[in-house]
């Protein structure tokens, strides 16, 4: 393992890449806001089981190899890119009828649970290879060679970033149903903020179909 200095560094670094928005945290605001908190945090512990995933295969070596055929990283890609367009596109349109029922004094659509919304959110994380790029590009810059069982190092470091990832999308679920909650009243305002999430995950999905491969 690194030295107490180093491992401050990556668990600081690793903080402030688990901040910054990205498909997971867009996909667990989206539900948080469709289904509230209990739709949120099984979002998270789902796109947390999806980061677990690439460590694995990342110590395995398994995203190496992903990554160094073109064709397997187009086909993943293009896959996590359809099911985040897919997804956001399915919240506008529940966005816009949950809303268009609420002003009409009808009962919205029935949430979609905990247990999807977990199934969700492990494929949301594991069909981006962006993830998997990222824990092969970051993570071996902490690991010590000299110190040995390198693979378990990469497995402990790729754990910590998972946990910070999973720690920070709890938050947002709970600050999303927050706002979900005190919104109630203002069905305008949860179908803006739910429809600016479909948008984002749109946006990603577009993003990730045109992402390069890596070089090197």
């Amino acid at each position: 393992m690194p030295d107490p200095a180093q491992l401050a560094l990556y668990v600081a670094a690793a903080l402030l890449l688990a901040v910054t928005p990205g498909p997971g945290i867009f996909y667990v605001a989206a539900r948080s806001l469709a289904g509230g908190r209990a739709e949120g945090v099984a979002s998270s512990l789902g796109t947390g089981l999806g980061g677990l995933m690439h460590v694995l295969a990342g110590a395995l070596g398994v995203s190496a190899l992903v990554l160094a055929s073109a064709e397997l990283f187009t086909a993943l890609k293009l896959l996590g890119a359809l099911y985040l367009v897919w997804i956001g596109l399915r919240t506008l349109r529940a966005a816009r009828r949950d809303a268009a029922a609420a002003l009409a004094g009808q009962a919205a659509a029935p949430p979609i649970g905990p247990r999807r919304a977990f199934r969700e959110g492990v494929l949301v994380e594991a069909l981006n290879p962006k993830t998997a790029a990222f824990f092969l590009a970051f993570v071996p810059q902490f690991v010590d060679p000299a110190a040995g069982a390198v693979a378990l190092q990469f497995m402990l470091l790729g754990c910590i970033s998972v946990a910070l990832n999973t720690l920070a999308d709890i938050g947002v679920a709970f600050a999303a149903a927050g706002l979900r909650q005190g919104a109630a009243a203002r069905p305008g305002l949860v179908r803006r903020l739910r429809e600016a999430s479909g948008a984002a995950m749109i946006a990603l999905g577009l993003g990730l179909a045109l992402a390069r491969r890596p070089a090197g």
